[in-house]
């Protein structure tokens, strides 16, 4: 009798013992104050737009830490601070303190511009034997964060290969609720040669004396964010664009209208979910991306349609793969070379393919990569001492598969790797760094059978 009374005692000690721990550990906890620290330019608003939480949410402990991760992440994917760090201060049993501290990066760049106007480095620093005929040269002034609401301001003039006159401007919030924004842009540029035609799935350029291409175009945008994930953007365009009599007679279907003169109008929507540790090298999350535009102009409308979407998944704390699909689809009135660029420009790139362009209506491309964290170093830095006294540096070593597919209702021996499965695959080293700066060296391998080294990176300001 005695032992039976004892082992029941004992079941009610691990039950009453484990209902304390379960309080414990989903005890709610009340967000009492949240202390924002190192923000000199950036308003505490737009700081705290990017929480998962606010003054008066009642949490869990445990939620508390994983929404205090996302905070960190969410701040830092702004591109507005070398450093961010979010942490709690327990005050008593049912209230906590969030304590934000921040280190902003510089916002102004009047930055020297000089770069190739070819697709990408590889071709022309090869194809192109580097010529710097082939290259702009000019001026941007770069204003982040322009009044401390996360808006951006750019002034350009970039003269060289193409002149060029640009200006934008995007404003993320224009409401208190702080989720509708609108954005302003306008372009003008005129050119002395023109890539006017595909043979071989090569470039075909025509260089002249005389000024062969030239244009403009304006935009407004409309943007709303209606939680810390999603974007919906709509954006209305139009411009001109006009080739000279020497390039017409060349190549005739080389606007969308077959003339030598070309005004539109264009509506644009696009929509995205993105949820990554870190925007510019994702190591764990997933990305949606859907846009749709059309395009109106008499004999010459045009609709297209982009699908895109990445995943991060890690393996290890130093091992991930990263797997992207991307689908663009396009139907045009008249079939014209202006449209029909499509493998080997904007998104749609194949490592490996560098030398090499696929015109077409619809393509479509999926990569596979497994990537291994290396090593990091970091480097004092003599010139900034007091604002960034130090640099760091990350590397991963990757291996990578990629497979593309360009479906084109015009079948010629100009474009014959249209209609068949295009394949890459190589190894490479990226290098990660400060103002989201990530270089790509990749040794790639293509179903062609040409091997060789490229480059490829960029740095965000």
């Amino acid at each position: 009798m005695y032992k039976s009374i004892g082992n029941i005692s004992l079941v009610l000690i691990f039950i009453f013992t484990g209902q304390i721990g379960y309080a414990q550990v989903h005890a709610q906890i009340k967000i009492s104050a949240i202390e924002i620290i190192g923000n000199k330019k950036t308003r505490d608003d737009i700081i705290k737009r990017e929480l998962p939480y606010q003054v008066g949410d009642l949490l869990s402990k445990t939620g508390l830490d994983s929404l205090n991760i996302v905070a960190q992440q969410q701040l830092f994917n702004t591109a507005l601070f070398l450093e961010t760090n979010v942490s709690s201060e327990i005050l008593d049993s049912s209230l906590v303190k969030i304590k934000i501290q921040l280190k902003e990066r510089w916002y102004f760049f009047p930055l020297p511009y000089f770069r190739w106007v070819d697709r990408n480095f590889n071709q022309w620093w090869t194809e192109q034997k580097r010529s710097l005929d082939r290259v702009n040269y000019g001026i941007n002034l770069r204003q982040a964060n322009a009044t401390g609401n996360n808006d951006k301001l750019t002034v350009g003039y970039i003269t060289g290969y193409t002149h060029q006159a640009s200006v934008r401007y995007q404003l993320p919030f224009i409401d208190k609720q702080l989720k509708y924004g609108m954005g302003l842009g306008w372009a003008q540029f005129n050119q002395k040669e023109l890539n006017y035609a595909t043979l071989g799935n090569k470039q075909v350029f025509l260089k002249t004396e005389d000024v062969i291409r030239k244009g403009y175009r304006g935009n407004a945008n409309l943007t709303y964010r209606p939680n810390l994930f999603e974007r919906h953007a709509l954006q209305v365009g139009f411009g001109s664009e006009s080739i000279s009599d020497a390039a017409f007679a060349i190549a005739p279907n080389f606007l969308p209208n077959h003339q030598k003169a070309f005004s539109y109008f264009d509506l644009n929507w696009s929509y995205s979910k993105v949820r990554f540790d870190y925007n510019a090298y994702p190591t764990k999350g997933a990305s949606t991306e859907i846009a749709l535009s059309q395009r109106f102009s008499k004999e010459s409308n045009l609709s297209a349609f982009q699908f895109r979407q990445i995943v991060a998944h890690p393996i290890t704390p130093a091992r991930f793969i990263l797997a992207e699909s991307l689908t663009i689809a396009r139907t045009m009135q008249q079939s014209n070379y202006s449209d029909r660029k499509l493998m080997g420009y904007g998104l749609m790139q194949m490592n490996g393919l560098d030398y090499y362009v696929v015109d077409g209506n619809a393509g479509t491309l999926f990569k596979a990569a497994i990537h291994q964290r290396i090593g990091s170093y970091t480097v004092d830095n003599p010139l900034t001492k007091k604002f960034l006294p130090s640099v760091k540096y990350t590397f991963w070593i990757k291996a990578f598969t990629q497979l593309g597919y360009v479906y084109s209702s015009e079948k010629n021996k100009a474009n014959p790797l249209a209609n068949s499965l295009l394949r890459t695959a190589g190894i490479g080293v990226d290098l990660i760094s400060i103002y989201d700066f990530v270089l790509n060296m990749e040794y790639s391998i293509n179903q062609l059978g040409d091997k060789g080294l490229y480059l490829h990176g960029g740095i965000n300001f």
